[in-house]
């Protein structure tokens, strides 16, 4: 499993992203200078098999031009927040993370020595020593992706969250200096995240879809999401407390404006929609201007922001 590091320059990257019946697919590059440029984000029903669907976009020339990554979805890892050991520094990256492998042995409810794991570091701040992201997966998991790919001939080249591809995204829209709150829904349900210059420090799932989130009588849902929120940005502030939050971007969510109202009324922060057609150059991807569009997208889109 190769986590994602938030970078500029380099190949441009492809994302695959299967959801319940319909497969996107984005491909950026990020040149060294500018918005990163989505040269093609596409959203396809998936017909047959996710095989048989890879093979046939391959076929049509919509996969295989560059470097590939998919994601793994909710439930199919995990994700702990650790403190660095005190011999870090004297350890090689590979054996930090066997000797971190064994530390997570009563976490997970998989067999550790069975299992792919990949380290993101959490840079110290305001006295708060570093920590570690790791992230962990069985390889039940992972070797039927891998073969998924290696049988469509697609080659892969990492498999990555979606909390990291929540980062890069998070990372068009932070201010200097300040720590940005983001928070998106789909059918998997919503995600909250806080990133700050670039790195991931908070994280959480939140049980909502978006589609319950938009139905007429969702107002007990948004006042349960709200509490979430409130809780999470709370009990960050009591870590985080010199990281400076200013405001709270939300990502598309179609027929959203009578939540996102009620998250304006009720929620300190001020509230700022995200929109991906100012964050990216779409000059090849004009669809991107459609909200529907960005929703889609933006998954398969901050994972191809990979360096």
């Amino acid at each position: 499993m190769a986590l994602g590091e938030n970078g500029t320059g380099g190949a441009a990257w492809t994302a695959v992203v299967f959801g319940a019946d319909r497969v996107t697919v984005a491909e950026v590059a990020r040149p060294p200078a500018g918005r990163p440029q989505v040269l093609a984000c596409e959203t396809f029903a998936r017909a047959g098999s996710e095989l048989e669907t890879l093979k046939r976009l391959r076929k049509s020339r919509r996969l295989g031009r560059g470097r590939c990554t998919t994601l793994l979805g909710e439930g199919e890892y995990q994700l702990v927040q650790i403190d660095v050991p005190a011999n870090a520094a004297q350890l090689a990256p590979a054996e930090l993370r066997e000797a971190l492998r064994w530390r997570l042995k009563e976490m997970v409810s998989f067999p550790v020595e069975r299992a792919g794991i990949d380290l993101v570091e959490i840079p110290g701040v305001g006295g708060r020593p570093p920590q570690l992201w790791v992230a962990i997966a069985s390889h039940d998991v992972l070797q039927p992706r891998i073969r998924l790919f290696q049988d469509a001939r697609i080659d892969l080249a990492a498999i990555d969250i979606p909390d990291l591809t929540q980062r890069n995204l998070a990372g068009l829209f932070e201010e200097a200096s300040r720590g940005l709150v983001l928070l998106c829904f789909d059918h998997r349900g919503g995600r909250l995240t806080v990133s700050f210059r670039g790195e991931l420090y908070m994280t959480r799932h939140i049980e909502a879809g978006a589609a319950d989130l938009v139905a007429g009588d969702a107002g007990a849902l948004h006042e349960r999401v709200l509490l979430d929120i409130q809780r999470s940005l709370d009990n960050f502030d009591r870590n985080y407390s010199a990281i400076s939050l200013t405001r709270l971007v939300v990502g598309p969510l179609p027929g959203g404006e009578a939540f996102f109202d009620y998250l304006r009324a009720n929620l300190a922060l001020p509230l700022v929609e995200a929109n991906l057609a100012e964050a990216f150059d779409c000059g090849a991807a004009a669809d991107l201007t459609d909200c529907a569009a960005q929703a889609e997208g933006w998954l398969a889109l901050g994972a191809a922001l990979r360096d």
